[in-house]
């Protein structure tokens, strides 16, 4: 299978023990470069370009094991975990005047609530997750992610912080 090393991606998925915790550490190093590089919009575009990737890969993967939905799969973790930083990101563009690393718990925080919400699978979260095929595999990460990013900029917005 050419595509396992993506849909699991770079075999982080293969990590016995919380694949889906393994990709979404592995995600982290891809968003701070991201961020950093190309800015808090890039974030964004790389979860739709991988979630357009991801389930077509997925679909493939799929089609070749007898399983709906492989643990060892965590491309959609990674795109999950890219939406629930985006806030991250983007509160960090506004912020010109702290260094980077001072922000460090609030990747912490996004990487947490992501796991939180994908791992405990909230309604609706846990109705996105009976849909059938690619796409069900692929879209609770999302809303798992969606959800930690709402927390996330809702702690900006009430708070003043993200922790």
């Amino acid at each position: 299978m050419t595509y396992k090393w993506f849909v699991t991606w770079f075999y982080t998925g293969c990590i016995s023990g919380a694949p889906g915790t393994w990709g979404s550490l592995a995600t982290l190093p891809l968003a701070y470069v991201l961020h950093w590089q190309f800015g808090h919009l890039s974030l964004l575009y790389s979860a739709l370009i991988l979630y357009v990737l991801g389930t077509w890969a997925t679909h493939q993967y799929l089609r070749q094991t007898s399983s709906k939905d492989p643990s060892e799969v965590v491309i959609d973790e990674v795109v999950g975990q890219l939406i629930a930083l985006w806030p991250v990101s983007f509160i960090l563009t506004l912020s010109e005047t702290a260094p980077h690393i001072v922000y460090w718990p609030t990747w912490v925080a996004a990487f947490a609530l992501f796991r939180f919400f994908d791992i405990l699978k909230p309604w609706p979260i846990r109705k996105f997750e009976q849909i059938k095929g690619a796409h069900g595999v692929m879209i609770d990460d999302v809303i798992a992610g969606l959800f930690a990013a709402i927390v996330l900029s809702l702690s900006t917005l009430l708070f003043g912080q993200i922790v």
